[in-house]
């Protein structure tokens, strides 16, 4: 599969996640000619696309234009394993996905930088605490969230003294 009609198919998964308020709608010859080549396959159903879908679209070619290679192929990887999720799965990305936007700055910094911690143990360990998780009943996970809620809200406290 080309890169571009991979791109096209991530764009259309981006297009599908996201929300952002545009009210006019974006005409095709507004594109830039690498945007049009990018996005060859909506030009025919361009005009009848809603303008916050053209406008995510857009967007969306445009960062694909500044991508190197190595990150094309990145994204086409991505994509492709996006893909090859059951539509369950995918639903269920896109729930959580929508809980994290919904969290403020100073959380979703929080989360970031706890996974930029995990990210930096070792593979072996990475796969102890996954599967570690796995073995945990529902009851054992929600009791470890807890716990971690309580830690976070007494750290702040800890510092005040």
């Amino acid at each position: 599969m080309t890169f571009k009609r991979v791109w096209t198919l991530l764009l259309l998964l981006a297009a599908t996640t996201t929300s952002t308020t545009v009210d006019a709608q974006l005409a095709w010859d507004e594109l830039s000619g690498e945007q049009q080549q990018v996005l060859t396959k909506f030009a025919d159903s361009w005009d009848t696309l809603p303008a916050e879908r053209q406008e995510r679209l857009a967007t969306g070619a445009e960062r694909w234009l500044g991508m190197t290679p190595d990150e094309r192929a990145a994204a086409a990887n991505r994509f492709r394993q996006w893909r090859e999720l059951s539509a369950e799965r995918r639903a269920t990305i896109r729930e959580r996905y929508e809980i994290y936007l919904s969290l403020s700055p100073a959380e979703r910094d929080r989360i970031r930088s706890n996974y930029q911690r995990y990210r930096m143990l070792k593979q072996e360990r990475r796969q102890q605490i996954r599967q570690r998780w796995r073995e945990m009943s529902p009851e054992q996970r929600q009791r470890v969230r807890e716990r971690m809620r309580e830690q976070r809200q007494q750290k702040p406290r800890s510092r005040d003294r």
